[in-house]
Parts: structure tokens; C-alpha cells; sequence
């Protein structure tokens, strides 16, 4: 990632005072609960948080609910502040159609470069307004089914935390966790859209690697099926993850050249169903592609 780009904190603090949720969209990548690997910074500006450029400082997201396998696959979380102030966000607002071959790209990942006095603006935000400063780590809603879970990760000001509200938004009947909940629902509503349309000021996220996901679909008709586009790879070079809490699918981390390869435009944000390969067995496969994060490698 070489482009940096500031938001002004004008136009921050404009956007922290939005209060209204647009429609939930189920998603399933789930935040990492690592602790930071370096010791947070005290920063002039007051909040203490881990300042690497590979650490999450807030990460916003929603997880289950009755959604794809090729959704869950290709699917990037929401927004993620990291300790060097960059941030990466979905842009929720464009609507993306499906290219001419049939292939489904994800949504626009863009990224920006907060100052510090930002980066305090958010925290601040996001522990008391937004309710994560006094959170419980789980709030469960036995009342509603096949819902998504929201989620958020912190860590700052001393703390460490990841909290899970199940069905936000969707609780009907007033209870003991109103207030808080709509403090969450705030939150999520400035991070689900956090450039405001697209009118702050953004650059297109670069991924340094990919995540590809290949599943054998023999049997298959009426689609198209391209020509297997990897000389240096095999559908036996895709391998189920070690990792048994992350879905049990064949996997391949590729380079950008590699995925480039695939001929998909837009393959930089991702590639969530709609392209078949046909392996050099014979045999048809589905692709997947997911944008690796900052703090991801696998």
C-alpha cells in the first residue's frame, strides 16, 4: 500500500455525528483476538493504543447469518483502523454489477491516513459514544434467527476487547441493554459508511496478496468455464487451512501477478462467485479471491 491519503478532521468529526444504520449485510470474517504484539503507545493526545502498522487498533464487522459459502469466503471486514493511523474500509455505497463474463466482484476497498489527533477523535467516539468503553464482550438474541452477528475489536486505552451483539437492531421490545445497543448500532453506522458516500477523501486499497478459494463442481452446466490460467499451480496446491475455526475450504495464498492472471476486472476487491476454472485434471472448479489485509497473511 503506497498511497496515503489524509482525512481532514473537520470532515471526521462531520462524520461522527452520523447516527443512522444502513441495512445490515451478513458477513462472516472473524476479527482476530490476538493481542497486540507491541506495547501500546501514550500518545500527547491522551488514548493509549499499539501504534504497528500490522495492528489492529478497531475493527468493525458482522459475522453468520444465512449467507453464500462464496460470500463468507470473499468476504472483507468492514473497516479497521491500524497503529500507524492507515485505515481500510468497504465502500458500501456503489452498487457493483456483475462483469459481462458473469463474474461478482466485491464491493470498492478503499484506504486513507488518519493523524494521531484523528485516530484519538475515533477512540474517544467509539468508547463512549459508541458504548465499547463499558461493553460486555457477548450479547446474545435468543429471539431471532439466522441474523448476523456484529462485531467489534478495540484495543486502547489499556483494554483489550472483542464485542459480539447478535441481531442488532432487531431487538423490537425495550430491555436492560437499550441504551447500549444503540450506542453499537451508532458506532457501526458511522464505520459502515465511514467516507460518507464517497465524499472524504480516499484511495483504492492495493492488496500485497490474495486468498483464493477452489471448490470441485463436477456435475456444473450452463456456465462458463475458463481455461486454467496458472502454469506454476495445481488444484493440488490449494490446501484446507490449519486453522479449524476458519472454513474448511481448499486455499492458496496468490501474488498479485497471479491473481491478475485470473483476467477479471475489479479482481482487486475481490472475487465472490460467477468464475469456474477448468483444472488441468479436466475437472470444474469455482474461484474465489479475497483481498488480504494488513494484518493478515493467510
Amino acid at each position: 500500500m503506497s498511497t496515503r491519503v489524509r482525512l481532514p478532521t473537520a470532515l471526521l468529526a462531520i462524520a461522527m455525528t452520523l447516527t443512522a444504520c444502513s441495512a445490515t449485510t451478513p458477513g462472516t470474517a472473524q476479527p482476530s483476538a490476538v493481542p497486540p504484539t507491541t506495547a501500546p503507545a501514550a500518545t500527547p493526545e491522551g488514548l493509549a493504543h499499539p501504534t504497528g502498522a500490522t495492528e489492529i487498533v478497531l475493527r468493525f464487522d458482522e459475522a453468520g447469518g444465512f449467507v453464500p459459502m462464496e460470500w463468507m469466503a470473499a468476504h472483507v471486514p468492514y473497516f479497521t483502523l491500524y497503529g500507524d493511523g492507515r485505515v481500510v474500509f468497504v465502500s458500501t455505497s456503489p452498487i457493483v454489477q456483475p462483469t459481462p463474463e458473469g463474474a461478482t466482484t466485491g464491493m470498492p476497498i478503499r484506504t486513507a491516513v488518519l493523524t494521531e489527533r484523528q485516530v484519538q477523535d475515533l477512540l474517544l467516539f467509539a468508547l463512549r459514544d459508541g458504548g465499547l468503553g463499558a461493553a460486555r464482550t457477548d450479547y446474545p438474541n435468543q429471539n431471532v434467527a439466522d441474523a448476523p452477528t456484529t462485531v467489534f475489536e478495540i484495543h486502547a486505552d489499556g483494554d483489550s476487547k472483542t464485542v459480539s451483539i447478535m441481531a442488532l437492531g432487531m431487538d423490537g421490545e425495550p430491555g436492560p441493554d437499550t441504551a447500549i445497543k444503540a450506542a453499537f448500532s451508532k458506532l457501526a453506522g458511522l464505520l459502515r459508511d465511514f467516507d460518507r458516500g464517497g465524499s472524504l477523501g480516499s484511495a483504492p486499497y492495493v492488496p500485497t496478496a490474495y486468498r483464493a478459494v477452489l471448490a470441485d463442481v463436477s456435475g456444473t452446466q450452463g456456465v462458463r468455464v475458463r481455461e486454467w490460467p496458472w502454469a506454476d499451480l495445481a488444484p493440488t496446491d490449494f490446501r484446507l487451512p490449519a486453522d479449524p475455526n476458519v472454513l474448511q475450504l481448499q486455499t492458496r495464498v496468490l501474488t498479485p501477478v497471479q491473481a491478475l492472471a485470473i483476467g477479471v476486472d475489479g479482481f482487486e476487491n475481490g472475487i465472490a462467485g460467477g468464475v469456474y476454472l477448468r483444472g488441468p485434471d479436466g475437472a470444474p472448479y469455482s474461484l474465489v479471491l479475497r483481498p488480504l489485509l494488513p494484518d493478515e497473511d493467510a
